[in-house]
């Protein structure tokens, strides 16, 4: 017996919020075309950390020619992505997805939790890797200020979604929700992880700690997804429940992204206290600024700080013009992780 759908019909009934009751994972007729176009990127970038050898950045580390300045730089990241990834991962499944009621974008939700899974993995890989002392990297979300500010300003976010009584059918609900896919994938994954990037895929620019790079490089791709689909998803939200977009709301954006702004220059300033080779404090204001104005763009709100691209050569690692609107050019670049390849 063969199942028919009323395609326009079930088309129209689909909604990113506030739809009809999520029974089944119903993915058909497509309706938000740019969701599955990022869940098939993101299974293409497919990859596990214990594909990645570690044998040179063994070497390294027990050997002489790190600095301790250098040492600092990537005890911090790997203590602040440790558990920012967790936080995120928990995010989307106990906070997001309850609340998307489309199909197509509850797939995509499934496969970026999965990706989170591989990033905790791939810090945990590391960090036994190298013999650090676990404890004080999976605890720097309490022993570090700079590290515990981050990690509470996004948990804040996510408490106000565990209420049971939470709900996005208000307006101040939606708000509540929209503000939470902003803190998440806007501010955690679009700004925050960047600084990391800049400061751990320098070392690998500098074949240092090539392992560790290669991994933030996989991740980094996966981060580009992910940012791309969060985008599409708060633009779609906005386009669909345009009341939502209020001045008065869009002003308190503003205000969490310059407030995550400062968090993330304190956050480089203790990372880089004197700077390393190719790396000095100051830059992260201009770096992080340029970014910031980058992801106001893109949910619709005029740029900020105007702060110019400090690290010329991050270009060659992050393409920047990968990070479009779905509307504007389809990310096709990903790879599985055995054929990736860095033009």
């Amino acid at each position: 017996m063969s199942i028919s759908f009323e395609d326009e019909s079930a088309v129209e009934q689909k909604r990113l919020l506030n739809g009809r009751q999520v029974t089944v994972n119903q993915l058909l007729p497509l309706k938000y075309h740019w969701a599955w176009e990022h869940y098939l990127n993101g299974c293409a970038n497919h990859w596990m950390p214990n594909e990645v050898p570690m044998n040179k950045d063994i070497e390294i580390w027990r050997g002489a020619s790190l600095s301790e300045a250098e040492r600092l730089v990537i005890i911090r990241n790997l203590g602040f992505f440790a558990t920012a990834e967790s936080l995120v991962g928990n995010n989307l499944v106990l906070a997001i997805f309850k609340h998307v009621t489309n199909a197509e974008c509850r797939q995509y939700l499934l496969r970026q939790a999965f990706e989170e899974a591989v990033h905790s993995h791939a810090f945990l890989y590391i960090v036994e890797s190298l013999g650090l002392d676990e404890r004080e990297i999976f605890t720097m979300y309490h022993t570090i200020p700079a590290i515990a500010r981050k990690d509470g300003f996004e948990m804040k976010l996510t408490s106000a979604l565990l209420d049971p009584s939470f709900s996005t059918e208000t307006l101040e609900g939606a708000q509540t929700f929209l503000q939470n896919l902003i803190g998440y994938y806007v501010i955690m994954e679009g700004i925050f992880f960047y600084s990391g990037f800049a400061m751990i895929l320098s070392f690998h620019r500098r074949n240092k700690m090539t392992g560790i790079g290669e991994q933030f490089q996989y991740i980094l791709r996966d981060e580009t997804i992910h940012l791309n689909f969060g985008i599409d998803l708060i633009n779609g939200i906005k386009a669909e429940q345009p009341e939502i977009w209020t001045p008065v709301f869009q002003r308190h954006i503003l205000t969490l992204i310059q407030e995550a702004v400062e968090l993330e220059i304190a956050y480089a300033q203790d990372c880089l206290p004197q700077g390393i080779l190719g790396l000095q404090p100051d830059a992260f204001r201009h770096y992080v600024q340029h970014i910031a104005d980058r992801r106001l763009e893109r949910i619709g709100l005029p740029v900020h700080y105007h702060s110019p691209h400090p690290f010329p050569w991050m270009s060659e690692t992050i393409d920047l013009s990968k990070e479009k609107n779905f509307f504007e050019t389809r990310v096709t670049e990903y790879q599985s992780g055995a054929t990736l390849r860095w033009d």
